[in-house]
């Protein structure tokens, strides 16, 4: 029986362990942390739980394949309940709010209402995001295996992006934004991404709402995880957790197995790096067989950013309903890594009624940060007094502004928990500390990444790094590619 090795426990890496299982090819998963999942990861603080990841998941509607690729790993199924969101999120500015719904004529109604001098715009920009719901990732084989006949099915399941694309593909959110009059649907737009995001991926995130196709599985990030774990295991997978790797072992142009940090040597007939792919190319295997679109992008650092998040858990006595969902407001400016902010969000779990103990609730901030942002909590990461000293006064303050915007929770919320890129570095080998891949700024080019290594026959990549803006699909995906892969090669 052949045998392949998989270096790290994440979404990939699990999804890629279950195709192999099922055909047949023994499988070990090696995974440095004590528990597999990755970032799509949640944890326990003081009978609460912090949610890592899932603020929707693209594929919950039923009939495409990344939904049949959910349900053949464990994500979803019949006993699987969905929290079906019902607004995308709700932007408050100079005291007037607007909302972008689940239900999209609820929204072109909102916006009318509020900015009739912008009748044209908004039209246009709803119609485009009910086109943007056709959107579909491709999960069957991968892009550079297919024939002129998938491009042709591919581009029929979702004919109507291209007119999406053809729009505004070439335009970034502030220029999105500047297509309006009202100083709330410019902020609004704003808001949600950095405002060097290609304005089509805005439109495609809120389309998978509109669409049904962006629900929550219950029990969230963690117990979505656990789910794709148990499969793999029922499969019969090997699972070593608190086993880092070293460096995967080469003779020629072949991998011999892995190496892990504790010394014990690994026998296999494929390796599959399932991780980070700086990491992979830094550490793992020697840099020089790194892809060149993986190198173009890693070099051009303006064309194709990453970003992280500065991120804080509140504990709240009492539960409110004006607070579901996630809303951005304007505050008092504060520092949030590097920069000096004027708003922020909040973000209510109280979808998920387990996530507090009863008669309480969990709210979330999350403060987009760049590489610039990253780099000032590197520098700070070496003198640990210092860095979480920072942390805990970063947080201080922004909690100070929920309850300026909030004075029902003055005295009723606590800092619960807080976490910077450096989390994602430390736990997950995280490119400077992003949790998506590279984003692709207006004017740069799309590149996807085949998941094979030129001058390694047996060695795989199945990382979210290969296709931006990268995710929980895209990671799925890869996943399966690279199993797809050694499938083919046999």
């Amino acid at each position: 029986m052949k045998k392949a090795v998989i270096v790290g426990g994440g979404i990939a890496g699990m999804t890629a362990g279950i195709y192999l299982q099922k055909a047949g090819i023994q499988t070990e998963i090696f995974e440095k942390n004590p528990v597999l999942g990755g970032q799509c990861m949640g944890w326990k603080r003081e009978g609460y739980t912090i949610d890592n990841c899932v603020h929707w998941l693209t594929g919950t509607r039923r009939g495409s394949g990344l939904h049949e690729l959910w349900r053949e790993i464990g994500v979803l199924g019949d006993e699987v309940e969905l929290y079906e969101k019902e607004m995308f999120f709700s932007s408050k500015w100079n005291g007037q709010v607007l909302t972008f719904w689940r239900d999209l004529e609820r929204t072109r109604r909102e916006l009318l209402a509020l900015s009739p001098e912008d009748e044209k715009e908004i039209h246009k920009l709803m119609d485009y995001v009910k086109m943007a719901e056709t959107m579909e990732v491709p999960v069957e084989k991968p892009m550079d295996a297919m024939n002129p006949l998938d491009f042709v099915k591919l581009g029929m399941s979702m004919k109507d992006m291209g007119k999406v694309m053809k729009e505004y593909g070439n335009m970034d959110m502030e220029e999105l934004a500047m297509r309006f009059r009202h100083p709330l649907i410019r902020r609004a737009i704003t808001d949600y991404m950095p405002k060097k995001y290609q304005a089509y991926a805005f439109l495609v995130s809120y389309g998978t709402v509109t669409g049904g196709n962006g629900d929550i599985p219950k029990g969230g990030s963690r117990a979505m995880s656990q789910r794709i774990a148990d499969k793999y295991k029922a499969y019969g997978g090997a699972v070593h957790t608190r086993a880092a790797v070293e460096r995967v072992l080469l003779k020629n142009k072949s991998a011999e197995g892995i190496l892990l940090e504790d010394g014990k040597r690994v026998d296999a007939d494929y390796v599959v790096c399932a991780c980070d792919t700086d990491y992979t190319f830094r550490v793992l295997l020697p840099g020089r067989y790194m892809p060149e679109t993986l190198r173009k992008q890693y070099a051009e650092r303006e064309k194709y950013p990453v970003n992280s998040g500065f991120q804080i858990a509140y504990a709240v006595e009492g539960v409110f309903p004006e607070l579901t969902g996630t809303r951005v407001f304007s505050c008092r400016e504060m520092q949030a890594g590097s920069r000096m902010i004027e708003s922020m969000s909040v973000q209510s779990y109280d979808y998920e009624p387990d996530f507090a103990p009863e008669g309480k609730m969990i709210l979330q901030s999350n403060f987009c940060q760049s590489e610039e942002d990253y780099r000032y909590w590197e520098n700070l990461y070496s003198d640990k007094t210092s860095y979480e000293a920072r942390k805990r006064e970063t947080a201080q303050e922004a909690m100070e502004r929920v309850e300026e915007e909030y004075p029902f929770l003055k005295g009723k919320i606590r800092i619960l928990d807080v976490w910077t890129p450096m989390a994602y570095v430390h736990y997950c080998n995280a490119y400077q500390g992003a949790y998506m891949s590279f984003v692709t700024a207006k004017g740069a080019k799309n590149i996807t990444t085949p998941g094979k290594i030129k001058g390694l026959d047996n060695v795989l990549l199945a990382s979210q790094w290969l296709m931006g803006p990268g995710g929980l699909p895209t990671a799925a995906a890869m996943g399966k590619f690279a199993a797809w892969r050694i499938l083919k090669a046999l």
